[in-house]
């Protein structure tokens, strides 16, 4: 393994933890903003890593390394978690609600940040568009401004993917709490109850790896054509 893949999957990393730390981080303070502490007491209201991947250590280590691995170096995913009580969220489906729709918030906030910062970077010669139109090395360039706009690119294009790919509106996902919003609060606490049940969040789960990918590749690939218009 030469040097540039191993600086690649740091990189790689380093993204990752901060991005799914933030969507569980905001899943944390929403929760907290409503009257739920658990995360906060749990340790996950905090952009420190280390909280979330003592919480979820396959899912903020094993599993990403593994995937940039399995994904031939290009390409790396995982999962966190931030612990709510069940309780609080029947009795407040509205709260609970917008919990969840938090995380995904706050990865679409980094995507368009991040977003911002390319299309800056692009107008200003600093970056030049990417090589072969990929998912996620949007635009590149020289020395100091060639790590930034990788870096900028994995942002935008990881928490593009963890924004579409949440908001799928299946359990265990963060979509099928977020559906609450727009049903009556008794029809809402119902649905949440149902869904917390272990057969939802396995079919979910199963549901999720055969079709997610190809529910948010077009979107992904949308989100890049706004980009780079």
């Amino acid at each position: 393994m030469d040097a540039e893949i191993l600086v690649r999957g740091l990189v790689w990393y380093v993204v990752f933890l901060f991005s799914a730390t933030a969507h569980e981080a905001a899943h944390a303070w929403a929760a907290r903003r409503g009257g739920d502490s658990t995360a906060y007491l749990g340790g996950q209201l905090s952009l420190d890593p280390i909280p979330h991947i003592r919480r979820e250590p396959f899912g903020m280590l094993l599993v990403p390394v593994l995937s940039f691995f399995l994904n031939d170096f290009d390409w790396m995913i995982g999962w966190a978690s931030a612990p709510y009580n069940i309780a609080w969220a029947l009795r407040h489906p509205t709260k609970a609600a917008w919990m969840s729709l938090a995380g995904p918030t706050a990865n679409l906030t980094i995507a368009l940040v991040a977003g911002l910062a390319l299309r800056a970077g692009f107008q200003a010669g600093m970056f030049d568009l990417g090589f072969g139109g990929g998912l996620h090395e949007l635009y590149v360039g020289n020395g100091a401004a060639g790590g930034a706009a990788m870096i900028l690119s994995l942002l935008f294009s990881l928490n593009a993917v963890l924004f579409f790919f949440n908001l799928i509106p299946i359990p265990p996902l963060d979509g099928s709490g977020a559906i609450g919003l727009l049903l009556p609060e008794d029809m809402a606490r119902r649905l949440r109850l149902a869904f917390t049940q272990p057969t939802f969040a396995f079919a979910g789960m199963i549901f999720a790896y055969m079709f997610g990918g190809k529910l948010i590749t077009p979107a992904l690939v949308w989100a890049i054509h706004l980009l780079r218009a």
